[in-house]
C-alpha cells in the first residue's frame, strides 16, 4: 500500500477495534506535515502542543489513540478524527460550543451570583465550553447547595438551549419547596443530666416563636457536630473523662419536610483528680508554672480546666523566648476508687528570636500605622506576650475583618522565626442619610460622614448633622490617634448644639457653639490620661416656658456668656467586647474647669461599669454613676451646665431628663437640672428565648436608682427615685438598639412616668 494514495479516517473507538485486528492496523510512516482543520475560537497552537506526534515522527496506531486521547482531553473538543493523506496528518476538530448565559428560575434562598460561584467549581461558566457530561452533576451541586440549607425537597431541572455562533445558554429550573425542619431531638442513655439541660446547650432546637429570625430549627450537619463537641465538652468538664457519644441518627420524613435526631450517649463514671503532677522540663519555675495549673486535687476532672492549663503553659514559655513549647497530659486512671492522676509533661524546646515581621492584606492601610501597634521587635528575643498584645492592638484599631498573626521557622535556621500578621480590611468610611423617631427626641432627619481610616492614615474624620425636634446637632471631628511617634493622640471639635426642653418651636432653647481639643497619653498598655481646653458660647433663646432660674441667670451674666474649659481624664475598658461584653470593667474620671472668660466652675464625673458571666449564657451587669458640678471663686454655677436624669441611661420608667431635684420638687417647678446626679442600676441579661446563642440579641432585667440634687442639698439616698422592669437589647446594623418596659417603685407627685422606651446607641 502506498503512502500517497492512503486516504482513511481514524476515530478513538475505530482504533480500539483495529489494535484487535492486525490485518487493518495502519503501516508506520514519517510525518510530512500536520495539518488542523475546523477551529473557529480555539488556537491552532493548543492543538499542536497537545499532540504527542511531530512533524519527522514515525506514525502509527500507538500514535493515532494516543494524539485523540490528548485532544479529548483538552475539553474543547465534543469530536476528533484524523485523516492521513500522503504522509499528511489532517485533524479535523468540532469544537464544544461555549456556555453564552446561565439563568437560574424558581430561586427564592440563594442570589443568582451564589449558585454560578457554586457551578463555577465544577466547570461551567460564562465563556467556557460546554461539556454535556456536567450536568448532571451541576444539578446535584444545586442541590447540594439547598441540602445545606435544610431544603432537602427542592428539584433542579436542567435545559439546554442552542444559539447562533456555536453557543448555548443554560437554564437550571428550580423548584425549592419548604425547608426541614427539626421536629424532634431526643438524647438515649443520658442518667446524671436531663435531657432539657443537654438540649440547652445546642444551637439547634424544635423552634420557637424567633425561628424565623435564628433559624435554629433549620438542620446543618456542621452545626450538629458543633453541638456534639458542645456535648462532649460539657460531659468532660464535670469529671466524665470516659463519655462517648455511641451514635447520631438523623431520619426525615417521607414528605423531606421534617427531621428527627436521636443521640445515643454513654456516660461512664464521674471521675475526681487525685494529684496534679508535673514533669519534664519547666526552666527551673516550677513554682511560677504550678500558679498557671487551673485543676485541683479533690474537684471533678475537667477537660476544659486541663486545655485551659496548657494555653497558660505555652504562654509562659513564650514570654521567654520558647515559641513552640511541647505541653502533653497524660492520664492515670484509677478505676476502682473512679480517680485519675493528671501528669503534664514539657519540653519547651529552643529558645527563639524574632527575625522578621511581615504584613500582608492591607491594600489601603499602611505599614506604619500597622507596625506602630506592634510591641514586639525584630531582632529581638520572641516574646509570646508582647506577641498576642501587638496582635490585640492591631485587632482593636477597628479597620480589619480578621487579624491573624502566624509563626513561622526560618529555614536553616535553628533560632529564628518570623511573624507574620495577615489582615484582611473592611471598609471604614460610611455616609449615612435617613430619619430616626425617639420616645425623647421625636422625629429627625440625620446625616453623617465618618472615616476612620483616611486615606490608610489611622487618622479619623467625621462630620454629624441631626435635626431633631428637641436636639440640633452639628459637629465636625478628627482624631489622629498618633499625633506623636510615642503614641499621643490628638482630638479636635468643632459644634453648635440646640437643646428644645419643649417640642414646641417657641419655647425657649440653649444653643452652645464651641470648639475644642484634647490629647490622651497611654501611660501603659491599658491606661490612658486625657487632658485638653476649650471654648464654649452659650446662648440662652428667650421664648415660652422659659425658667424663672434662666432668667435669672440672664439678667446676671446675660443671655449670651463663654467659658473656656480645661479637661482632664482618665480612662480604663477591660471589657472582652465594646457592643456585647459579658466580661471586664470600665471606668472613667473626668473633670472640665472654666478658667477664662464670664463663668467660673468646675464639673466633674466618675462612672464604672462591671460586666460579670453567671453562667454561659446570662450576664450580670452593675453601673454607678456620680456627677458633680460648682462654681468657682465668686461666681454662680451657669444653670446651663446642669446634670439632667431620668430615661434610658439613667433611671428608666421616668421621662428622659425630667427628675426634678427636692427644691423643684418641693415649689412645683419643671426639671432644669442639678448640680449633682446619681445613677445605679443592675443588669440580667441572656439571649433572647428561642433565640439560640445569639449573644447580638438579648433580653434584660434590670433595677434602677437614682436622684437629681441641688446645689444646696446633699445627696440622700432616701430621696432617690427607683424602677424595676424588662428590656430587649439588639444590635442592629443601625447601631445598639435598646427597648425597655418599666414600673416605678419609688416615685414622686408630679412625676412625668414612661413606662415604654427605646433608643439606638445608649449602653444602660
Amino acid at each position: 500500500m502506498k503512502h500517497h494514495h492512503l486516504l482513511r479516517r481514524v476515530s478513538l473507538a475505530a482504533l480500539s477495534f483495529l489494535a484487535m485486528q492486525g490485518a487493518m492496523a495502519i503501516e508506520p510512516f514519517t510525518v510530512k506535515d500536520i495539518k488542523v482543520q475546523g477551529l473557529e475560537r480555539s488556537e491552532a497552537g493548543t492543538v499542536f502542543a497537545s499532540l504527542p506526534v511531530r512533524i519527522g515522527d514515525t506514525y502509527s496506531d500507538d500514535k493515532a489513540a494516543a494524539s485523540i486521547k490528548a485532544l479529548f482531553g483538552l475539553g474543547l473538543f465534543k469530536d476528533v478524527r484524523i485523516e492521513v493523506s500522503d504522509s499528511i496528518l489532517i485533524v479535523i476538530v468540532e469544537e464544544r460550543p461555549i456556555i453564552a448565559d446561565i439563568d437560574f428560575a424558581g430561586s427564592q434562598e440563594f442570589e443568582s451570583d451564589v449558585l454560578k460561584k457554586a457551578l463555577a467549581h465544577i466547570g461551567l461558566m460564562d465563556g467556557r465550553p460546554f461539556d454535556k457530561a456536567l450536568l448532571d452533576r451541576a444539578e446535584q451541586e444545586l442541590k447540594r447547595q439547598y441540602i445545606n440549607r435544610s431544603m432537602y425537597a427542592a428539584e433542579v431541572v436542567a435545559t439546554v438551549t442552542p444559539m447562533e455562533r456555536n453557543r448555548v445558554k443554560l437554564n437550571f429550573t428550580i423548584a425549592e419547596g419548604e425547608p426541614a425542619t427539626i421536629t424532634d431531638i431526643h438524647i438515649v442513655g443520658n442518667k446524671v443530666f436531663s435531657e432539657s439541660t443537654l438540649l440547652g446547650l445546642f444551637d439547634q432546637d424544635t423552634g420557637g416563636w424567633l425561628s424565623w429570625y435564628t433559624k435554629s430549627n433549620r438542620y446543618s450537619r456542621t452545626r450538629l457536630n458543633a453541638d456534639m463537641e458542645s456535648l462532649r465538652s460539657y460531659y468532660l468538664a464535670r469529671g466524665y473523662l470516659e463519655f462517648k457519644i455511641e451514635s447520631t441518627q438523623v431520619a426525615i420524613s417521607p414528605n423531606k419536610e421534617g427531621i428527627q435526631i436521636t443521640i445515643n450517649v454513654s456516660e461512664g463514671q464521674q471521675f475526681t483528680v487525685s494529684k496534679v503532677s508535673l514533669d519534664g522540663n519547666y526552666l527551673g519555675r516550677e513554682e511560677e508554672f504550678r500558679t498557671l495549673v487551673a485543676m485541683q486535687a479533690g474537684q471533678p476532672y475537667n477537660a476544659d480546666q486541663l486545655a485551659a492549663t496548657r494555653k497558660a503553659f505555652t504562654e509562659h514559655f513564650g514570654n521567654f523566648g520558647y515559641a513552640f513549647p511541647r505541653i502533653e497530659p497524660r492520664t492515670v486512671i484509677d478505676r476502682a476508687n473512679n480517680r485519675v492522676e493528671v501528669i503534664l509533661q514539657s519540653d519547651p524546646a529552643r529558645r527563639f528570636y524574632v527575625r522578621r515581621i511581615h504584613i500582608a492584606g492591607n491594600d489601603m492601610t499602611r505599614d506604619e500605622v500597622i507596625r506602630r501597634e506592634f510591641r514586639q521587635l525584630e531582632a529581638s528575643w520572641y516574646d509570646g506576650e508582647k506577641i498576642r498584645l501587638s496582635r490585640n492592638r492591631v485587632d482593636r484599631l477597628g479597620y480589619f475583618r480578621e487579624v491573624n498573626l502566624e509563626t513561622t521557622e526560618v529555614p536553616g535556621s535553628s533560632d529564628q522565626v518570623d511573624l507574620t500578621l495577615t489582615v484582611a480590611e473592611k471598609p471604614t468610611g460610611s455616609v449615612s442619610l435617613g430619619a430616626g423617631l425617639s420616645s425623647a427626641d421625636g422625629f429627625g432627619l440625620s446625616f453623617g460622614y465618618r472615616q476612620e481610616n483616611a486615606f490608610g492614615s489611622g487618622s479619623s474624620l467625621g462630620i454629624e448633622l441631626n435635626t431633631s425636634r428637641l436636639n440640633r446637632v452639628l459637629v465636625i471631628n478628627t482624631m489622629n490617634p498618633y499625633f506623636t511617634d510615642d503614641g499621643v493622640s490628638r482630638n479636635i471639635d468643632v459644634y453648635q448644639r440646640t437643646s428644645r426642653p419643649y417640642i414646641d418651636l417657641n419655647s425657649y432653647a440653649i444653643e452652645t457653639t464651641g470648639a475644642s481639643v484634647r490629647f490622651g497619653i497611654p501611660f501603659s498598655e491599658y491606661n490612658t490620661v486625657y487632658f485638653g481646653a476649650g471654648f464654649d458660647q452659650t446662648t440662652i433663646v428667650p421664648g415660652t416656658y422659659l425658667p424663672a432660674i434662666y432668667q435669672d441667670f440672664a439678667n446676671k451674666f446675660g443671655f449670651t456668656t463663654i467659658a473656656v474649659p480645661l479637661t482632664i481624664g482618665w480612662g480604663r475598658d477591660t471589657r472582652d467586647s465594646s457592643l456585647v461584653p459579658t466580661n471586664g470593667r470600665v471606668i472613667k474620671l473626668s473633670g472640665e474647669w472654666s478658667v477664662a472668660g464670664d463663668l467660673r466652675y468646675a464639673r466633674a464625673t466618675a462612672s464604672y461599669q462591671h460586666y460579670l458571666p453567671v453562667t454561659n449564657k446570662v450576664t450580670a451587669a452593675f453601673n454607678a454613676d456620680i456627677a458633680v458640678g460648682s462654681a468657682t471663686g465668686s461666681s454662680e454655677y451657669p444653670v446651663f451646665k446642669n446634670f439632667y436624669s431620668g430615661g434610658l441611661g439613667s433611671i428608666r420608667g421616668f421621662e428622659q431628663g425630667s427628675l426634678t431635684t427636692g427644691l423643684q420638687r418641693n415649689l412645683g417647678l419643671t426639671a432644669t437640672g442639678g448640680t449633682k446626679r446619681v445613677n445605679l442600676n443592675m443588669e440580667m441579661l441572656s439571649p433572647l428565648p428561642g433565640g439560640g446563642k445569639d449573644r447580638t440579641l438579648r433580653m434584660y432585667g434590670f433595677v434602677d436608682a437614682g436622684g437629681i440634687y441641688g446645689a444646696d442639698e446633699s445627696i440622700d439616698f432616701g430621696s432617690m427615685r427607683a424602677s424595676v422592669g424588662v428590656g430587649i437589647s439588639w444590635v442592629s446594623p443601625v447601631g445598639p438598639l435598646r427597648l425597655s418596659w418599666a414600673q416605678p417603685v419609688r416615685k414622686f407627685d408630679n412625676d412625668r412616668i414612661q413606662g415604654l422606651q427605646f433608643q439606638i446607641g445608649s449602653t444602660f
